[in-house]
């Protein structure tokens, strides 16, 4: 008699060189509409982007393309209005709360162009909070480990009113380094600072995606971030025109 062959429906659990495959942040066909009574304004147009594990990517454009959106979604601050936006392969309309505040917590690292500090904490103490707030056994250490990583082993006890603009970005930066952020998103972080100030932040930025591997995307309107990137993605009226994927 004729045995039957059935197919197993068993399916291998992806494993971790599977997961290194996959982009570190991805948008696909995603729009954005914010709605004002009869007024429409959409914000993102079928946005489809890919960044790679490990990469230093810059997002420009004109006023209004749709930049902070792009972060607030990659962020997780808020939802599209269709499409998907998914990091590590892990699509974030799937997560409930607890799990998009796990998500924030321990994978990603915001950093915009000011007052990323707890005015009233020393720059040990903002890096040391980030890091029990992600539950971190050895926060003191490692967060004056961090801030000596990205010079700053002299301004541990300086509250952000001591610390220059570059200063207190790189503070922000050495705490996404603590945390070993995946993914770290930053709005305009030399935005405010003159040409010094910038080149040690854009610096502190490589050090991170260099010695960290973090995943780095910064939103910008300068020539000199634009330039020392890895590749640039450029947007006009919420839809792509330039760099949507790795060459």
């Amino acid at each position: 008699m004729a045995v039957k062959t059935v197919k197993s429906l068993y399916v291998e659990p992806e494993t971790e060189a599977q997961r290194i495959d996959w982009p570190a942040l991805e948008f696909r066909d995603v729009f954005k509409i914010y709605r004002s009574g009869p007024v429409e304004t959409v914000a993102l147009r079928g946005l489809s982007i890919e960044v790679q594990p490990g990469e230093l990517v810059g997002i420009l454009g004109p006023s209004g393309c749709g930049k902070s959106t792009l972060l607030s979604l990659a962020a997780a601050l808020d939802q599209p209005s269709a499409g998907d936006v998914r990091v590590a392969g892990e699509s974030l309309a799937r997560l409930d709360e607890v799990e998009l505040a796990e998500f924030r917590s321990r994978k990603l690292a915001i950093v915009f162009q000011s007052d990323n500090l707890w005015p009233t904490l020393s720059a040990r103490e903002n890096v040391e909070l980030a890091l029990r707030l992600a539950g971190s056994p050895d926060a003191r250490q490692q967060a004056e480990d961090a801030l000596a990583e990205f010079g700053l082993e002299r301004r541990l006890r300086n509250r952000p009113s001591g610390l220059s603009g570059g200063e207190q970005q790189r503070v922000a930066i050495a705490a996404a380094a603590a945390r070993n952020a995946e993914l770290l998103l930053a709005d305009e972080p030399t935005g405010e600072l003159d040409a010094v100030n910038e080149a040690t932040v854009l610096h502190a930025l490589h050090r991170l995606r260099e010695k960290y591997g973090t995943t780095v995307v910064v939103v910008t309107h300068s020539a000199r971030v634009a330039q020392t990137v890895d590749r640039v993605i450029e947007l006009k009226d919420g839809a792509v025109v330039n760099g949507a994927t790795p060459r």
